[in-house]
């Protein structure tokens, strides 16, 4: 656990505001996981617990260990034989958490062999990756329908997620405080922590306030000029912060219950991330750039948006596009035409 915990929140800039890592929780999580799965099916695995060196597994197992490891993980591991098969989106990211952990370990000298190097690789399609999407005509539906069902709760929430782009952990993390008012401008700010301790600045329309008002004011707490700026923004029926965990929960839950007629053709469920999709689409079908898409969202690298946008640039650039119906549409017209005479 030490060497776990060493790995998770290790520097590796001297100024800490340069640092880009994943979220600490999602990777302990995953590896805690890992290792008790080691420890409490070695005979599926075939990984001999009586051998481990030094009081650490990481330092007994060899390649052909965590390749056992994978399949077991893919084909036997008991949650997958009840609930059914992981995704190939679901395996490839606990795979590259492994990899990243048992990469440190070699490279720190921890182990001597280079164990990550004899993972499986698995390939990500584009259709292996849950469908995130979702349009503008869809999110005013959700909007419509929790504000007709007097839900301020989601209603604010959903309105808020999208308008912002905000990732899950930002939007919990919020307090007062970090809502800012400009008296030169007459406008408010959000100034969110992110990934490695980074702060942005996300200007808010006024429409976008009155959901923050609209969302304190269901839950009965303290308007915001009069609130504690240590109190979160946005609080459970028990005045305490949501966890990322929590807010996805309910999330998901209600807008399952909404029953609305287009969540039927969804192959996944839509929670606090869908909506960071759904700003990038927005934006970008109303003429924004992809580079400015991607700067609001906080990634460092353009071919992330662009996996968001993937579907849509798909439908994009397909040749109907460049079809010219003066030289052969009316041709095809006139034919049917014919036939059905």
């Amino acid at each position: 656990m030490e060497i776990l915990q060493w790995f998770l929140h290790r520097g590796v800039h001297l100024q800490q505001q340069h640092e880009v890592r994943p979220t600490v929780q999602a990777y302990e999580r995953e590896l805690i996981q890992f290792i008790e799965q080691l420890l409490t099916y070695s005979i599926e695995i075939h990984f001999g617990v009586e051998n481990i060196i030094d009081g650490s597994p990481f330092k007994s197992f060899s390649t052909r260990h965590i390749r056992r490891y994978q399949e077991w993980l893919s084909e036997k591991r008991p949650y997958v034989l009840t609930k059914g098969a992981y995704s190939v989106a679901t395996l490839s990211r606990k795979t590259t958490i492994i990899k990243s952990f048992l990469t440190f370990l070699f490279k720190t000298g921890y182990i001597n062999e280079p164990n990550h190097e004899g993972l499986f690789k698995i390939n990500v399609r584009k259709d292996d990756r849950p469908k995130r999407d979702l349009e503008r005509k869809e999110v005013i539906q959700l909007l419509d329908y929790f504000r007709e069902t007097h839900h301020s709760i989601a209603f604010s929430i959903i309105h808020i997620l999208t308008m912002t782009g905000m990732h899950n952990v930002e939007f919990t993390r919020l307090r007062v405080k970090d809502l800012q008012y400009d008296s030169i401008s007459g406008t408010y700010s959000l100034d969110v922590l992110g990934k490695g301790n980074k702060r942005s600045q996300i200007p808010l329309k006024e429409k976008g306030m009155n959901s923050f008002r609209m969302f304190r004011s269901a839950r009965g707490v303290d308007y915001i000029k009069t609130a504690d700026g240590d109190d979160p923004l946005f609080t459970t029926n028990t005045g305490r912060a949501y966890s990322p965990s929590h807010l996805s929960q309910h999330l998901t839950k209600v807008i399952k219950e909404s029953g609305l007629p287009f969540l039927k053709f969804r192959t996944s469920s839509i929670d606090p991330h869908t909506f960071r999709h759904a700003f990038a689409i927005i934006y970008h079908l109303h003429g924004v750039d992809v580079y400015q898409i991607m700067k609001s969202l906080g990634h460092e690298q353009l071919s992330t948006t662009e996996i968001y946008l993937e579907k849509i640039f798909e439908k994009e650039r397909h040749a109907i596009h460049l079809w010219k119906s003066d030289v052969f549409g009316e041709y095809i017209i006139e034919e049917s035409r014919q036939k059905t005479h």
